[in-house]
């Protein structure tokens, strides 16, 4: 009885009695993967092969079925493949550069997935040789570059950038990618800042470009020099940091209206209020939490482009009219060999359009708002190990802000107010803020409200320590800005009270359990000199009297909390000096 037969290369439904047949590149694969030289049956072997649609899915699958010992058994046609990869890269024809890239993807892969344990040096010599590694390489990404900054298709330039992000990532720590030496050798810094400066190729691939970028800035970036840290500091060409910040700038909103959308859905209709009051009545956490894939790859590119680059900064507070996302589908590319990091980037088609329509009643956003939305849904759920690290990370580029000089001077611009809707946890006993409500401030007013919602959202069981400290070292850096610059902020300096004395309270509560587990005067003490701050120097940035009225009858009210530190820190220091 005829059955289908499903392994990777056969081509069509066969008897059991009758061997199946075999695409004619997987009989090729089979050649290379024999001891013998397959061009000694067949001279033209390799002008063959790359004229034949790769099967990434075999190939693959037989380079992870071998281990090192039998790698090394069939090294010389495994170089051999990697070498006639690299010069097809330079053939006119178009299809043998594409099926020679996706075949680059598959040797990386395939020989350092079965081959993790394995040095790096050996991993290069399964690849193409050691002897001949540098050369090798040097090939290679002369190639690439001038693939991606040549007049090529841009399907092409997409597979070359796909190449490079998985040869990037083919290691779960970068930094052990010795490979990757030769890329720092071999710079494609230039091509990179191209793509991103030029509005058609950064609407076609910037996210993939950024993203590479990002990864190639962290290899081993405390050990040694690394010349892309070097290049991206001193980056001083309008139209390349411009087109950088739009590409990020696009991937957040995209995630932002995403989960805005996810929102909304959950929220419409009579039967699912119905539904989730009744829940709420039975189950103590009724709210089923907003899951949206969170985007570390292109928060770690925000970060290094500012914690990086000064210039970058300009970029944060360039306004623009805040314009929803077109749904509509991104230029269809090439089946991909790779998907690096599981994220999608963004339709960035909003990028190629000049004319913006301008609506004196339109809102203006700009990068740090949207940069702020963002972090207000990443900081909600920090229960989840991932989204704690996300919402590290976003804690780090704030800082990184806080400390600029320029970006406290736009921040603190009492001419640019802005309407920022932040997301804010569900609770109980307070109601949403409906978005109409919400004034138009100076941009520091929405870091303040974020780091007030931070603090008053996560005093749990798993105290999120480090993020708790980072959180008050950025209101402390924005609170010495305006002493600085005897800036009076019309801010509600309440709540930020408020929201301090509460935390507090939970680690006087929970003295025992944090004790354990922390440093919490550390924390206690960082609180208390911003309440010293405010009380020395308080009349050089609070906005009126009756705002040091406020702070002293809030400190005078909650009196039993600061004692009761005192007190916890006195029998603290009398148990280290027994």
């Amino acid at each position: 009885m005829a059955q289908t037969e499903k392994k990777a290369g056969l081509l069509r439904r066969t008897s059991s009695s009758k061997k199946p047949l075999k695409e004619k590149v997987v009989l090729m694969y089979d050649e290379i993967f024999a001891k013998e030289d397959p061009t000694k049956h067949n001279p033209r072997f390799w002008d063959e092969l790359f004229l034949m649609k790769v099967n990434l899915e075999y190939l693959e699958g037989k380079l992870e079925s071998l281990d090192g010992d039998e790698v090394m058994k069939i090294k010389d046609n495994i170089n051999s493949l990697f070498h006639h990869c690299v010069q097809a890269l330079g053939e006119e024809h178009q299809i043998k550069v594409v099926n020679a890239l996706q075949t680059l993807c598959a040797l990386f892969r395939g020989v350092h997935q079965k081959n993790k344990s394995a040095t790096g040096f050996d991993i290069i010599n399964m690849l193409m040789g050691f002897d001949k590694a540098e050369l090798r390489m040097k090939e290679l990404m002369e190639s690439l570059d001038s693939l991606l900054c040549g007049d090529g298709s841009e399907s092409l330039k997409s597979l070359c950038l796909k190449l490079l992000l998985c040869l990037v990532t083919v290691t779960d720590n970068i930094s052990q990618n010795t490979i990757l030496e030769y890329v720092m050798i071999n710079s494609i810094f230039e091509a990179i800042l191209q793509i991103l400066s030029d509005v058609s190729s950064r609407a076609q691939h910037g996210y993939d470009a950024v993203v590479l970028l990002a990864l190639l800035v962290n290899y081993r970036k405390y050990e040694s020099v690394n010349p892309y840290i070097v290049k991206l500091s001193i980056v001083d060409d309008e139209p390349t940091l411009d087109g950088m910040g739009m590409v990020i700038h696009h991937a957040l909103t995209e995630y932002n209206r995403q989960y805005k959308d996810k929102e909304e859905e959950n929220q419409g209709g009579f039967f699912s209020t119905l539904s989730s009051m009744v829940g709420s009545m039975f189950i103590a956490d009724a709210d089923e939490k907003l899951s949206v894939q969170t985007n570390e790859a292109i928060l770690l590119a925000l970060y290094e482009a500012v914690h990086l680059n000064r210039n970058f900064i300009t970029v944060l507070a360039q306004s623009h009219p805040e314009i929803d996302m077109a749904t509509t589908p991104a230029t269809p590319v090439p089946a991909s060999p790779t998907t690096p990091l599981g994220t999608t980037p963004p339709s960035l088609d909003m990028m190629n359009n000049p004319e913006l329509p301008l609506d004196p009643n339109l809102q203006t956003s700009n990068l740090l708002i949207t940069f702020l939305k963002y972090s207000s849904i990443v900081m909600q759920d920090t229960k989840d190990e991932h989204r704690l690290n996300s919402a590290r990370l976003c804690l780090i580029i704030l800082t990184c802000i806080a400390e600029d000089q320029y970006a406290d001077a736009f921040l603190h611009d009492d001419n640019m107010n802005f309407r920022v809707n932040l997301h804010r946890m569900p609770m109980r006993h307070r109601k949403k803020a409906a978005d109409k409500s919400i004034p138009s401030r100076p941009l520091v007013c929405a870091v303040l409200d974020l780091m007030v919602e931070f603090i008053i959202t996560h005093m749990m069981k798993e105290f999120p320590m480090d993020l708790y400290v980072r959180c008050v070292q950025i209101i402390h850096k924005l609170i010495c800005y305006q002493k600085k610059c005897r800036i009076r902020m019309h801010y509600t300096w309440r709540e930020l009270w408020s929201a301090l004395i509460n935390l507090l309270k939970f680690l006087l509560s929970n003295e025992t359990i944090l004790l354990a587990k922390h440093n919490i005067f550390q924390l206690a003490l960082q609180v208390v000199n911003l309440f010293n701050m405010f009380i020395t120097y308080g009349d050089t940035f609070l906005p009126t009297p009756s705002s040091y009225d406020e702070l002293y009858y809030e400190i005078i009210r909650m009196h039993q909390v600061f004692e009761n530190l005192y007190c916890m820190g006195k029998k603290s220091s009398l148990k280290l000096s027994k």
